[in-house]
């Protein structure tokens, strides 16, 4: 089964991480389709370069106060990244990028804009089970992201982030990191996984996320 937890979850695998790590030739342009590029690697939360509606959108985020300092905060508490200087190629890519999903939405139809997610989560009256939770991520979600949670690369090439990305181990995100919480995980899980056909209900969303929750990480420096 396909799915691509953001445990947001964003969470986060940001390009401009493995830019600032690894390095990455900067081009001229900050467009939108570069800044689009740097966010694809971003799947960790943002599905689509954060397109898609729903949990753990972008579509709005340029509304938002201070947009290059949340993008900051998302760099360094998911990923203990460096920031970015806010005149960056990297940084002005990415807000173009959103204002491009911003300007999209705004000329969309209500129904087009409508999200797809099913009913929102709501936490079960009970402590999670991240036993159960183990099992079902063997047979709902292991596929996808590995049996080891380290999830599947998009080549050889580290720069380019993953297909699917690691729930837990050294390239994963933080334990600052938002998606580093039962209650986020679970609400982005019960309305994105599995990808494509999200059909977990409120308890194996709860459980599954505890079980992520539970593993191993890098500590937010």
């Amino acid at each position: 089964m396909r799915t691509v937890i953001a445990c947001c979850v964003a969470i986060g695998a940001l390009t401009v991480i493995a830019t600032l790590v690894i390095g990455h030739k900067t081009p001229t342009g900050a467009t939108p389709e570069y800044g689009k590029r740097l966010l694809t690697r971003c799947a960790t939360c943002h599905i689509d370069a954060g397109a898609e509606p729903g949990e753990l959108t972008l579509i709005h985020a340029i509304s938002r106060k201070n947009i290059e300092d949340r993008i900051n905060e998302c760099i360094t508490r998911n990923r203990n990244g460096r920031p970015l200087p806010k005149d960056s190629a990297e940084m002005l890519a990415m807000i173009s990028w959103l204002q491009f999903l911003a300007d999209e939405d705004a000329a969309t139809n209500a129904s087009r804009r409508q999200s797809h997610d099913p009913p929102l989560f709501k936490t079960p009256n009970r402590a999670p089970n991240p036993q159960a939770g183990e099992q079902l991520f063997a047979k709902r979600c292991a596929d996808c992201h590995g049996k080891d949670g380290a999830g599947l690369p998009a080549s050889r090439d580290p720069a380019q982030g993953y297909l699917f990305p690691p729930l837990w181990g050294s390239d994963s995100f933080t334990d600052g990191a938002e998606m580093h919480s039962v209650a986020t995980a679970a609400r982005f899980i019960k309305a994105k996984m599995p990808l494509g056909r999200p059909d977990l209900d409120d308890d194996q969303a709860f459980d599954v996320a505890a079980f992520i929750d539970s593993k191993p990480r890098p500590h937010l420096q």
